[in-house]
């Protein structure tokens, strides 16, 4: 519901609350060239690092006008995590944990593994603030970091190449990971660590995974790259209690092929075992960065990609047959906010008979009272209230009530 773009003029803040409309809350040019804007789910809190100034970080209350506080570091600042309890910054090697509430540092994690890309992930869920980061620059193992109790709580052995993307879902009980080569992304459960799914995004060729995100109710699970097609997965449970198929050529044959895996080396039958994209997307771009989103924008499931060239593009997503995702809607994010009419709109077919019945049977469309942890914010479960007083204390005040909405019922 909230989107952050870093310019080479400033920032800009937009929420997101319905198809045809973009609204820019903020902007911002008093800072030149930003490349990394993060903002606290739908509050005034906003932390920004620009290449002027690349080690230090600038905390805003940007609806006051005013900054909260600065940091320096010792070297240039890859990344930004926060949750309504930890804010994490990422150098190329250690990890800085403040506590939101008054910036105190609490943890400094030294001599981490060389992390160019300031590769991290942090759970929104601050009941569950576990931190993720590589553990090693030359193999695929996760460190996986209480960001709550500072403690290490275990090593994942992920992948056999290095880890090129990292991301908890809304809860923060699962994490998933790809490697630098791409082909092959896994979720495991935290704080275990135990591999629950994996899926094979494709055998032909590497790419670079420039994002990857889960659905607010973790249904889903979006990749996508430098290449055209974006991936979603969906995160079923498969069980081997299915009733008994009819005697058919392809029901026999089918068992065969099962009972065939059996007998082939492990590696060879977990390939074929593997799940494939529930749902594609082919943009009409190749070789951007590009940033994906999960979203229920006026009660059904979108997909939102950002491209590095300051569109966003908003896909109809069936929740019930997948396959290829429907175009709806084209907005620029650098034309003062002004939305972009999609001219391929008066083009297209009429949405397909599958996504229109879909549609009809809200009971497949997840509601906001069945997402876990589904609301403006992000981070609150439902139901659970934010204590003002919490965040009165120290240099972040933020005292306005409709920073922090209700969570929708």
């Amino acid at each position: 519901s909230s989107l952050a773009i870093g310019t080479t003029t400033g920032y800009r803040l937009f929420s997101l609350s319905s198809v045809e409309q973009l609204d820019q809350v903020h902007e911002s040019n008093e800072i030149p060239d930003v490349y990394i804007v993060e903002r606290l789910f739908s509050s005034s809190l906003v932390v920004v690092v620009s290449h002027a100034k690349p080690q230090q970080m600038n905390v805003y209350h940007f609806k006051k006008g005013t900054e909260i506080c600065n940091y320096s570091y010792s070297s240039k600042i890859l990344s930004i995590r926060l949750n309504r309890q930890r804010l994490v910054v990422c150098l190329e090697e250690s990890i800085y944990i403040h506590n939101i509430k008054d910036m105190k540092l609490l943890k400094t994690i030294l001599d981490t593994p060389p992390n160019t890309t300031g590769l991290c992930a942090l759970s929104i869920n601050h009941a569950n603030s576990y931190l993720a980061y590589p553990g090693s620059a030359t193999s695929g193992e996760i460190a996986l970091y209480d960001g709550n109790t500072l403690k290490t709580a275990c090593t994942i052995p992920a992948h056999d190449g290095p880890l090129a993307a990292l991301v908890f879902n809304s809860t923060g009980s699962k994490l998933a990971s790809a490697s630098e080569k791409g082909t092959v992304i896994r979720v495991f459960s935290i704080p275990g660590g135990q591999k629950l799914y994996e899926f094979r995004r494709g055998m032909k060729r590497y790419v670079n995974i420039s994002s990857l995100v889960f659905s607010m109710d973790s249904q889903f699970l979006c990749a996508s790259s430098n290449t055209e097609t974006v991936h979603i997965f969906k995160l079923e449970h498969l069980t081997d209690s299915r009733p008994e198929e009819p005697p058919t050529w392809s029901g026999y044959m089918g068992k065969m092929f099962q009972a065939a895996t059996n007998y082939l080396p492990a590696q060879v039958s977990g390939m074929m075992n593997q799940d494939r994209a529930f749902a594609t997307v082919r943009l009409n771009i190749s070789g951007q960065r590009n940033i994906c989103a999960l979203s229920t924008i006026q009660k059904l499931p979108r997909l939102l990609v950002t491209t590095s060239d300051g569109y966003l593009y908003i896909y109809n997503l069936d929740p019930q047959d997948g396959g290829e995702c429907v175009l709806i809607k084209k907005h620029s994010l650098l034309d003062s906010g002004k939305m972009e009419e999609n001219k391929e709109n008066d083009l297209q077919p009429p949405l397909p008979q599958s996504y229109a019945a879909t549609v009809a049977r809200q009971s497949t469309v997840p509601s906001s009272s069945t997402m876990p942890g589904y609301s403006e914010d992000g981070g609150a479960l439902r139901g659970e209230v934010i204590p003002e007083h919490e965040f009165a204390t120290g240099p972040v005040c933020l005292d306005d009530e409709t920073e922090f909405p209700p969570v929708s019922i």
